[in-house]
């Protein structure tokens, strides 16, 4: 089947401009808190963000390689771009972390002298500008690696400036400046998690693995129960880049059916109850699968 080909993110560009938009705003406001207050918990929190921001921007740049139409020598366009941003952005988080803890180890031998009153303040409207990116992209990050992965993004930055609000907290009613070590260990430590997840899955569609949530067993047997379907091998699913899977097959027909009928039954089947779209099927008969075993004996 030819299908037009488009990336789950694009659905959400307009959402992942936003987050982006208020994200850069919250760096800024973070740099110049964490110097006014010497606060590396919300530069940690900054940083945390920069990699955000070079992700999102990543992930937008992968939309529009994504939407180019294809062409004789990539027949599938530019869809991977999206797995291959996810991939850079997922190093990029970890050398962040790497930093944060380093840095953090420094400042618990010997902790600076903290202000509490602007870090508070700072992390108040990090929190804020979180909580609204979070409920944007809400939504998209079920359906898409990318924006998957910048929903967890904020989410880890959500977290880390509450990390940063009870650090504040803390200084202030206490005076322990070692609190913002702390916190900034936590930020470093909640990056990585997430980071390997996005690794993890991200390695899986570039591995061509059976796509997320797919039961390859599952597929056969509703190839098999297809009318007039009497085997089934040579069963291939991967994935794209993110809503766009694809399953390849041959499959042996009895004598007399009508291919045709097959084939629509095959497609309807796979598009409605595994939402694959794109399908090729190679319909053979029961000669030419004795044929295929002598050959690979």
């Amino acid at each position: 089947m030819d299908h037009g080909h488009g990336s789950a993110a694009a659905a959400h560009r307009n959402r992942l401009v936003a987050v982006l938009l208020l994200s850069l705003t919250i760096l800024g406001v973070e740099v110049a808190g964490g110097i006014a207050a010497n606060s590396l918990a919300l530069l940690a929190d900054a940083g945390h963000m920069l990699a955000d921001v070079a992700a999102m921007t990543l992930a937008l740049v992968a939309i529009w390689f994504a939407g180019r139409s294809p062409t004789d020598g990539r027949t599938y366009g530019y869809l991977r771009i999206e797995v291959l941003a996810t991939m850079a952005n997922a190093v990029l988080l970890f050398g962040i972390a790497a930093f944060v803890l380093f840095e953090a180890w420094q400042r618990l031998a010997t902790p600076p002298e903290i202000s509490s009153g602007p870090m508070l303040a700072v992390a108040l409207v990090g929190l804020v500008g979180n909580a609204g990116s979070l409920f944007l992209l809400r939504d998209a990050q079920r359906v898409s690696l990318n924006m998957r992965g910048a929903y967890l993004e904020v989410m880890g930055d959500f977290a880390g400036s509450a990390a940063v609000i009870v650090a504040a907290v803390a200084i202030a009613l206490t005076g322990w400046a070692a609190a913002d070590a702390i916190a900034s260990t936590l930020i470093g430590l909640l990056i990585l998690p997430r980071t390997l997840a996005l690794l993890r899955d991200a390695t899986g569609v570039l591995l061509e693995g059976t796509p997320k949530g797919m039961i390859i067993e599952h597929v056969r047997q509703h190839i098999l129960e297809a009318p007039g379907v009497v085997d089934c091998h040579d069963l291939h699913a991967w994935t794209i880049t993110s809503g766009v899977n694809v399953v390849s097959a041959h499959v042996v027909l009895a004598a007399g059916v009508d291919p045709a009928v097959t084939l629509d039954s095959l497609c309807a089947c796979l598009s409605a109850d595994f939402d694959i779209e794109h399908s090729t099927f190679q319909l053979e008969t029961e000669d030419r699968r004795r044929l295929e075993q002598r050959s690979h004996a």
